[in-house]
């Protein structure tokens, strides 16, 4: 009699384990590194940090230092120009191309106190507003209104006209400018995020106001208020340079490029790489923070996001 083969029955597979979700940040990355513009803007600002950490080895003459023979040297690859003053000097005969080196300092500075203040205080007056509502945010949005009505150069001109003309005081002004920004987009965030299962779990498990606003919904409002910073941070520089040119903001000899344009104005057609040049740092400085800004806005916000 015979016998059918038996078949070696087969062990049921383990499920496949599932893998993680990719975390926000990396998913972020990687399709802000897609976008090569947004790449190159990212480039161009690691460089002028680079540049402005390492001024004093770059620049071959001091910011202020004085050349009295070389008033108003053309640039070194025109006729008359010297390569030891390569983009030229300026009406004091001071280099040009260092004073731009040193310059870079204090626009990224003047970017990024603008951009802590206005960001700090507007985010924080828009996540209590936003949670606590009631008089508090009709109050606080109303002043916000009335901040927003007003032209940002010419609220910033009051504002250093009020505390006086320097550096500081045009930093601080610039941030009052841009401080209602962050507070609408602040609480517009928190109350979308109110609205969300996790706050209501999180209430119900006992957490505290302060907990919910800082722990539990600040985080999921962070990515419109970086992307905001960054395109704060290409209109302060823009501001600080205009405040400069008026003679409100950074006072001579200190090297900003605004102020290097206020110096030049009157020799704009005699001497052309006086204003030119300053000119070029704020438009590249600018367009690379712009370019970059909107990058990372596309990248944050899933609805823009390139297929």
């Amino acid at each position: 009699m015979s016998t059918l083969p038996v078949t070696a029955l087969q062990e049921p597979q383990p499920p496949r384990a599932l893998q993680a979700p990719p975390h926000p940040l990396r998913e972020a990355w990687a399709y802000f590194a897609e976008n090569r513009g947004a790449l190159t803007g990212l480039l161009i600002i690691a460089a002028l940090v680079l540049v402005a950490l390492g001024a004093d080895l770059l620049a071959p003459h001091g910011s202020n230092e004085q050349f009295r023979s070389a008033l108003l040297q053309p640039p070194a690859w025109t006729s008359g120009g010297n390569w030891s003053f390569v983009l030229g000097t300026d009406p004091l005969g001071r280099d040009i191309l260092s004073r731009i080196i040193y310059g870079s300092r204090y626009s990224l500075l003047i970017g990024m106190v603008v951009v802590v203040l206005a960001t700090t205080v507007g985010t924080l007056l828009g996540l209590v507003a936003g949670y606590v509502g009631g008089l508090f945010e009709s109050l606080i949005m109303r002043l916000m209104d009335i901040l927003l009505a007003i032209p940002s150069l010419l609220l910033a001109i009051v504002v250093v006209a009020i505390l006086g003309p320097g550096l500081t005081n045009a930093m601080l002004a610039i941030a009052v400018v841009y401080m209602p920004q962050f507070t609408r987009l602040a609480r517009a965030s928190v109350i979308a995020e109110l609205q969300r299962e996790y706050v209501t779990a999180s209430r119900v498990a006992g957490a505290g106001p302060l907990r919910l606003m800082f722990v539990t919904i600040l985080p999921n409002c962070l990515a419109p208020l970086i992307v905001q910073g960054a395109l704060t941070f290409s209109n302060a520089i823009l501001d600080a340079a205009a405040l400069g040119f008026l003679g409100l903001g950074a006072q001579p000899p200190i090297p900003e490029w605004g102020t290097m344009l206020a110096d030049a104005r009157d020799y704009i057609t005699s001497a052309w790489w006086a204003v030119t040049f300053p000119g070029l740092a704020i438009l590249v400085t600018v367009l690379a923070v712009n370019i970059m800004g909107d990058g990372l806005r596309d990248a944050f916000d899933p609805a823009m996001r390139r297929s």
